[in-house]
């Protein structure tokens, strides 16, 4: 691939904008399993090599089993996940693939009704933060680490 911008060091401030949401995030409560399991998942769905590997990774290293991590693009098909996830997991998938169609209410109630009103928020804007991130690392061309 082709040498590409490095925004952080192109454009600092705009870097430090992402990474202020990326603190809000570290201190809204979130639970970073769950955390992890959003960027993985809409990572997957970006298509960003950059971001599913340092997600996994992540995920990996707090307690995340290989299984779990193995199978989250085919969630629906098992049990693995709890309630909460399987919500969150909708939702993120609802949001990152918005183009054409708007989030369902049906996965907005659901997500609703296994998160606390901050909880929804903060996944909300965890699916945003990893979706900036995503477009980042694609145009970019980032390099594995």
């Amino acid at each position: 691939m082709n040498k590409r911008i490095n925004v952080s060091q192109v454009s600092p401030e705009a870097y430090e904008a992402m990474i202020g949401l990326e603190k809000y995030l570290a201190a809204s409560g979130l639970d970073k399993k769950l955390y992890e399991l959003i960027k993985t998942r809409a990572s997957q769905i970006n298509g960003c090599a950059y971001c599913i590997n340092m997600h996994t990774r992540d995920a990996m290293k707090m307690g995340e089993t290989a299984q779990r991590l193995f199978l989250l693009d085919a969630w629906r098909e098992t049990d693995l996940y709890t309630d909460k996830e399987r919500a969150a997991l909708a939702l993120t998938e609802a949001m990152t693939l918005i183009a054409g169609k708007h989030v369902p209410d049906e996965v907005y109630n659901e997500a609703a009704a296994h998160l606390t009103e901050k909880e929804l928020a903060a996944v909300i804007m965890a699916v945003v933060a990893i979706n900036g991130w995503n477009r980042i690392a694609i145009t970019t061309h980032s390099p594995l680490d």
